[in-house]
């Protein structure tokens, strides 16, 4: 991949990242990748959903070009999907987010940048993934619309969002989300765009817990003022109930590799086909 190829924008800088002129906020905790980086490499959550996130794409494989990881943060997914052998271009508009990717994870080709200021050529890209992403942008249907011409004929989106708004969370305002989705509310999100080729829950152990631990406390006011920390809402402490939690993800990340939904959990997974 030679990103100048497909952007009329993006330039190196001498770390090797690429970047643009011009920048906006976006609507994420302001230490979220300096915290997630801390604990993404022992994280069973984070550990849990990479597997999901590379069972589903190469059940539902993409051609025709790059992926782009919008949003991909510190490059933990990013670098998985480097080692499965795919070529990927991670795009994160958080400076400290992009240094770890590129000097810490050692992806080849990252940029610093929005989307909207990359100057992406259309047709650029075989994917597009947005894992964890979608639900920090206010105005999503308009933003898928905007990235569609992005991918070649027939490309692939791919997505992961947390589920369920009676799970909502002290958690959910301090990650900058707008929304946690359900089926309806993705095919609703996708319909005439994109066509769903598969849609799956996972992270179904965890329901429970989120509900007593940080949805219900919020609903009755009890945790309005503080959150868990990064290291106990992730699992990095490896402790008799995430060795547990783990025991139990394990089964479920079989069935999503032999390409089976699940019905119910508190994320969801999808891939889905540009129309």
């Amino acid at each position: 991949m030679r990103i100048e190829e497909i952007s009329s924008r993006l330039r190196p800088d001498t770390d090797g990242i690429y970047a643009t002129p011009g920048s906006s906020d976006v609507s994420y905790s302001a230490h979220g990748h300096e915290d997630c980086f801390g604990v993404e490499d022992r994280s069973f959550w984070f550990r849990h959903r990479n597997q999901c996130i590379s069972s589903m794409i190469r059940n539902h494989p993409f051609s025709g070009g790059p992926l782009l990881d919008i949003g991909g943060g510190n490059g933990y997914v990013a670098q998985r999907l480097a080692k499965d052998g795919y070529d990927v271009l991670l795009l994160e508009p958080g400076a400290t987010g992009a240094r770890n990717a590129r000097q810490h994870r050692k992806l080849e080709h990252v940029a610093c940048a929005k989307v909207e200021d990359a100057g992406f050529r259309p047709g650029s890209f075989g994917a597009i993934g947005m894992f964890d992403v979608i639900e920090h942008i206010d105005q999503d249907r308009a933003f898928l619309e905007h990235i569609a011409p992005l991918l070649t004929t027939g490309g692939l989106l791919y997505l992961t969002v947390p589920c369920h708004q009676w799970l909502w969370s002290q958690a959910d305002v301090h990650a900058g989300h707008f929304r946690r989705h359900t089926r309806r509310s993705l095919e609703v999100l996708l319909e005439g765009l994109f066509g769903i080729e598969y849609l799956s829950f996972f992270f179904r152990p965890l329901v429970l817990p989120q509900y007593l631990l940080r949805a219900l406390p919020y609903r009755l006011g009890f945790d309005r003022n503080g959150i868990l920390s990064t290291e106990a809402e992730h699992g990095s402490h490896q402790g008799l109930a995430v060795r547990m939690i783990d025991t139990l993800l394990q089964a479920e990340a079989r069935q999503i590799a032999a390409d089976r939904h699940i019905d119910f959990g508190a994320s969801c997974l999808v891939a889905a086909t540009l129309r």
